[in-house]
């Protein structure tokens, strides 16, 4: 999807929260609030302030955390992965990348806000754009499980 909105606008017209949600993931849906592929509906300026990106951040996950019916724990430096003018994603990197923009804990929180009564049990970790040398070192799981820890007692999710 492009955009936040056009997610919504979608989960919206099809009228099945039953049936049809959103996969929510850090890194994919940070790029929504600079609007990367739709700015029209960016949320934030691209030197927006902390104050800026914590009101833009509740905006997108207040409207898109009822259709989210599974979340991933991921980290963003800023960069996307993919060309075109609507192709970009959030290019994931390590939990701990000295470049990451996210407080991966406390944005966890505003997408499991009331998760088990939304039905969501369980979060991953999303690392599907590392190269498998990272996959392959033990350091990125041990720092991985780290930060999921600290999301599970934060915010309670298994």
């Amino acid at each position: 999807m492009h955009s936040w909105r056009d997610v919504l606008d979608l989960l919206e017209a099809v009228g099945m929260p039953e049936t049809v949600g959103f996969q929510a993931d850090l890194a994919h849906s940070y790029l929504y609030l600079m609007g990367y592929n739709a700015p029209e509906h960016a949320l934030v300026a691209p030197a927006h302030d902390e104050d800026a990106f914590w009101t833009a951040y509740e905006t997108m996950t207040d409207a898109l955390r009822p259709w989210t019916i599974d979340f991933h724990v991921a980290q963003n430096d800023g960069e996307v992965h993919g060309s075109g003018s609507h192709e970009k994603t959030g290019k994931h990197c390590p939990a701990d990348d000295p470049n990451g923009r996210l407080d991966i804990v406390r944005c966890a929180g505003y997408w499991l806000k009331d998760a088990r009564e939304r039905g969501i049990e369980h979060i991953c970790w999303d690392g599907c754009m590392f190269p498998n040398a990272t996959l392959e070192d033990p350091g990125t799981w041990n720092t991985i499980l780290d930060v999921m820890i600290r999301v599970r007692d934060v915010h309670g999710t298994d």
